[in-house]
C-alpha cells in the first residue's frame, strides 16, 4: 500500500511540474497578413460643397431700455421700410420720468430767479457797507449753485425725453425680417434682440471648407455658385471673406462668397453649391485604417525594419468621400495599415508580401 502511495505522489509531481514547462512556454502570436499603404501627398480631388444663402448685412434690433413688449407689429418674412417701426413698449414709466424731469427744471428755475434777487439785493447793502465782502460771496455762491442745479436738471429732462423716444424700436434701413426674439406682453431687456432685419439685396454663399482647402483660397477669387434643385440656374462670386480659425470639432472654416447680381430664385436661405479644388498636396488614409479607442483616432504603424506593428494616436478630419484627411500625428513616408486594424496587438509581427516592401 505504501509503494502505491508512493507511486500517485510521483505522477503527480510529473503532471505538475509539465504543466508549469507549458505556462512558460508561451507560443508566440501567429504572423497575420494585413495590407497596408505609404502616406504620399496627393490632390484634392474637385468637391462639391453645399451651403446657403445668407444676407451680407443684418442687425439684430433690440431696445435700449427694459419694458413690457405691448406691439410687434412685424413677423417673419415682412419687408419693411427704413425707419418703420418694429415694435414698441408700455412708455407709462418713461412717460412719468420725463414729467418728473419737468418739475425739476421748473424747480430748479424758480431756485435761480430766488438766488438771483438775493444776489442783487446784497450787492446793494454792499454798496452802503451794510453787509460784509463774505456775505456777498456767499450769495454770488447761492446763485452759481442754482445755475448749476438748473444744468443739471435741464439735462435730465433731454435724457428723459430721449428715453421716452427708446420706447418705440425703428429700423435703421429697408429690409425683410428674418427672425423675431420676443412676443406681446413679453418683459424685454435693454439690449435683448426682438427683431432680425437683413438687406435682401446684398446676398451671399456661406459653405464650410476643409482646412486645408482654404489654405489655398484667397479673397476675391470668383467662384460659380449653383441652386442646389437646379444647378442649371448660377449666380457669379468672389470671396469675400475666409475664416482665420478652423472649427475645433469639424476642422473645416467658414467662407462667404459675395455674389453679383444673383437671380431672384437665390433667395435667403436657399441651398446652393459650388465645386471647390485645392492644389495643395494633403495626406490622407482610407477611413479603413482608422481605429477608434477610448475616444482617441488612432493607426497602426508597420515597423519596416522589423515588420513589426504599433498604435499611433494622428489628428484627423471626417472622411468627405476621398479618405480622412491626416493632420497630425504621423509623417509621409510611414507605412499604415489599412486593414484588420481591430484584431492586431501591439508589437505583433506583420506579412505584407501582397505590397511591395518600402
Amino acid at each position: 500500500m505504501m509503494k502505491h502511495g508512493i507511486r500517485i505522489s510521483a505522477m503527480l509531481c510529473i503532471c505538475f511540474a509539465a504543466a508549469g514547462c507549458e505556462d512558460q512556454a508561451v507560443a508566440p502570436l501567429p504572423v497575420r497578413p494585413v495590407l497596408s499603404t505609404v502616406l504620399k501627398p496627393g490632390l484634392t480631388e474637385s468637391s462639391v460643397v453645399v451651403g446657403t444663402v445668407e444676407p451680407q448685412f443684418k442687425t439684430d434690433l433690440s431696445f435700449r431700455v427694459q419694458g413690457r413688449l405691448i406691439a410687434r407689429p412685424v413677423y417673419i418674412g415682412d419687408t419693411i421700410e427704413k425707419a418703420q417701426t418694429v415694435a414698441a413698449i408700455d412708455p407709462t414709466s418713461l412717460e412719468l420720468a420725463v414729467r418728473s424731469a419737468i418739475a425739476d427744471v421748473s424747480s430748479s428755475q424758480a431756485k435761480l430767479t430766488n438766488a438771483s434777487g438775493f444776489e442783487e439785493r446784497q450787492r446793494t447793502l454792499l454798496k452802503t457797507e451794510v453787509i460784509s465782502q463774505a456775505d456777498m460771496e456767499s450769495a454770488e455762491q447761492s446763485t452759481a449753485s442754482a445755475q448749476a442745479t438748473l444744468v443739471r436738471a435741464q439735462a435730465d429732462l433731454t435724457k428723459a425725453r430721449e428715453q421716452l423716444g427708446y420706447a418705440q424700436l425703428k429700423a435703421e434701413f429697408a429690409g425683410v425680417v428674418t427672425a423675431v426674439g420676443a412676443e406681446v406682453g413679453q418683459v424685454v431687456s435693454s439690449g435683448q434682440t426682438v427683431v432680425t432685419v437683413a438687406r435682401p439685396e446684398i446676398r451671399e454663399a456661406v459653405i464650410d471648407v476643409a482646412d486645408d482647402v482654404a489654405s489655398t483660397l484667397r479673397i476675391g477669387q470668383p467662384f460659380t455658385v449653383s441652386l442646389q434643385l437646379d444647378p442649371a440656374i448660377q449666380a457669379e462670386g468672389r470671396i469675400r471673406e475666409i475664416a482665420p480659425q478652423a472649427d475645433a470639432v469639424t476642422r473645416t472654416r467658414r467662407v462667404r462668397i459675395t455674389l453679383d447680381n444673383p437671380p431672384t430664385t437665390f433667395r435667403l436661405g436657399t441651398t446652393v453649391m459650388t465645386p471647390v479644388t485645392s492644389s495643395h498636396p494633403t495626406l490622407r488614409l482610407p477611413v479603413s485604417a482608422i481605429l477608434v479607442k477610448d475616444g482617441k483616432t488612432l493607426v497602426w504603424l508597420v515597423d519596416p525594419s522589423k515588420y513589426t506593428v504599433a498604435l499611433r494616436e494622428v489628428t484627423s478630419s471626417a472622411d468627405d468621400g476621398s479618405g480622412a484627411r491626416i493632420v497630425a500625428g504621423i509623417e509621409e513616408g510611414s507605412r499604415v495599415v489599412t486593414a484588420g486594424v481591430h484584431s492586431l496587438v501591439d508589437g505583433q509581427k506583420v506579412r505584407i508580401d501582397q505590397e511591395a516592401k518600402p
